[in-house]
């Protein structure tokens, strides 16, 4: 065990015969099965397992809350000796935000974007009496700072669609600790962070823990993740525990065939296949340099790639580097200042609303986020009919043999699936869906910006295999924007690599992998976490020796 193991005995939370029901179809059904857990102060508790296992679901009834269409309906939620399954609302508003806080895996989701982020940080502080609007404002700025936020003094008072997807996590991570809780649900909480800013936030948010003796619940797909993080670890499947150890007992010596085959992920790797002939690339980014405003700094300078027929460029870098600025400027979202983009050959108009329909259809985005991308009121015969009907003119009974056989390539049933809503669905199905959407367009060209980053492993691996399966049968190429670089490896053939709206980095995945590296990419190569429990400290600890050497040296 660990020198940093919590040494308190004091139980916080004791959660017992836990059984939670969801309503579907007209009738309620078990979904979470009698589990049984507790949580000492000081400790951090790592649930894992697969889209649908309850991890999620779990994790909120350990505040005494119940998802929209679901209820606790037997056991016991007791919190430093409150039953939360019977007490009050009132009770239950009193301590979440205060003792009991959440940090949820979609940031985007879950800010209000009328307000500024330290405002939102602020209010909780407030309206539980912990301290004034200007100590708050002080808190947040430091804990900004903690958290490697840039510039910490300022970006608080940003909006939240005028910072990134990582920043904007980091700072939730930041609001959570507002009031220093007792205990603290993570679900998933840097599954939108780069490698080298998931380290610095992992290990605040295990430094915190410890320094104010704060318990913890982290939900996570990614075992190395959770292998830094957790003290204990409880493995689930379909709403039951599969087995449950400490982290390095679970690491060395999983009991059960299931939590094996969770460690055994990630051995897919893309089909080889020799390019297709060509004389232009299918797209070229022409030197180009953006801004979001004239006023502001260029947000891209001189970037200049291509990418060929069925072939997937990788395109990576730490939050804020540029990749999804790269993609707007693609697809016509954002107006370069300089340079251009050629598709085909043929140099496509800066602005989308100057492009014909024939060169919107040939490029095509899924992303990060599907409950965020598909009209959730919307039965999934819509959604991804759309762009039939859009791109292609295509009704009627030819509209609907194409549904069906959309449906088959991603392998969902569709007499199971077109007439759900995305609600039924789970997070990998939704994935699905927006990838038969984007094919739906047949286009040449689809950007797949962070698409696999909140899906559990083995979730995926499915995806990746579906997506290199199309790419073979349709001759598609992917931009593949990510900053995970284990599916980098997976899937990609080319990789660029983006620091601070610059390329630094590009070539053959073999040639980007094999020493020597970029100094930029070697930090990138180093900050992937490994199934060692003490991977994360020694990589904390070598980094502050080295960069201690450096300010000596200076």
């Amino acid at each position: 065990m660990s020198s940093d193991t919590p040494t308190s005995n004091e139980i916080l939370l004791e959660v017992s015969g836990l059984k939670i029901e969801g309503y579907s179809e007209g009738r309620w059904h078990q979904i979470v099965k009698g589990v049984d857990f507790t949580l000492r102060r000081g400790e951090i508790l790592g649930l894992i397992g697969e889209s649908g296992a309850g991890k999620s679901t779990i994790g909120v009834a350990a505040m005494g809350y119940a998802k929209p269409g679901c209820r606790i309906s037997a056991g016991s939620v007791r919190f430093d000796g409150i039953e939360l399954t019977t007490a009050s609302e009132e009770q239950k508003r009193q301590l979440r935000g205060a003792r009991i806080a959440y940090v949820a895996q979609s940031a985007a989701a879950s800010f209000n974007p009328a307000h500024k982020l330290i405002d939102q940080f602020s209010e909780t502080v407030v309206q539980h009496g912990i301290g004034s609007r200007e100590q708050a404002y002080a808190d947040a700025k430091a804990l900004y700072a903690k958290i490697r936020m840039p510039e910490p003094d300022l970006i608080g008072f940003r909006y939240p669609h005028q910072v990134s997807g990582g920043q904007l996590q980091r700072a939730m991570t930041a609001m959570a600790l507002s009031c220093r809780p007792d205990l603290i649900i993570f679900d998933e909480p840097t599954t939108a962070l780069d490698v080298t800013t998931q380290i610095e936030v992992l290990a605040t948010i295990k430094d915190i823990v410890r320094q104010f003796n704060t318990a913890a619940i982290y939900i996570t797909h990614d075992l190395a993740v959770v292998a830094q993080m957790a003290d204990r670890i409880k493995v689930l499947r379909y709403g039951e525990s599969v087995e449950e150890s400490e982290t390095r007992q679970m690491l060395d010596d999983p009991q059960q065939d299931y939590t094996k085959s969770l460690w055994a992920v990630r051995s897919f790797r893309k089909t080889e296949k020799p390019p297709l002939p060509e004389t232009v690339p299918l797209l070229h980014i022409e030197n180009v340099t953006a801004s979001y405003a004239r006023s502001l700094d260029p947000v891209l300078i001189d970037i200049d790639f291509e990418i060929h027929r069925r072939e997937t460029v990788a395109i990576v870098g730490e939050s804020g580097s540029g990749k999804s600025t790269t993609a707007r400027v693609i697809t016509g979202l954002l107006s370069p200042s300089q340079g251009r983009v050629v598709f085909d050959g043929v140099e496509l108009p800066a602005d989308y609303r100057n492009r014909s329909r024939a060169q919107l259809q040939q490029v095509q985005m899924i992303y990060q986020m599907a409950d965020t991308a598909i009209n959730p009121h919307q039965r999934i015969r819509d959604i991804i009919g759309r762009p039939l009907s859009f791109y292609l003119n295509m009704e009627g009974e030819a509209k609907k043999r194409r549904l069906r056989e959309l449906m088959e390539m991603i392998e969902l049933d569709p007499d199971q699936y077109l007439d759900r809503y995305p609600e039924e669905l789970s997070g990998g199905q939704k994935q699905r869906i927006c990838i038969a959407r984007a094919i739906a367009a047949e286009p040449k060209l689809i950007i797949c910006d962070e698409v696999t980053s909140a899906l559990d492993q083995l979730v995926a691996e499915g995806i990746l295999r579906l997506l290199d399966r199309l790419q073979q049968e349709l001759d598609l190429a992917y931009m593949f924007i990510t900053h995970d670089l284990a599916t980098v490896k997976a899937i990609a053939d080319r990789v660029v690599v983006m620091l601070q709206g610059r390329i630094v980095e590009q070539g053959a995945k073999e040639e980007i992998f094999s020493p020597p590296h970029h100094e930029y990419t070697e930090l990138l190569l180093s900050s992937v976490p490994e199934m060692d429990p003490d991977w994360m400290q020694r990589v904390i600890e070598e980094r502050r020796s080295k960069s201690g050497m450096e300010s000596a040296g200076n």
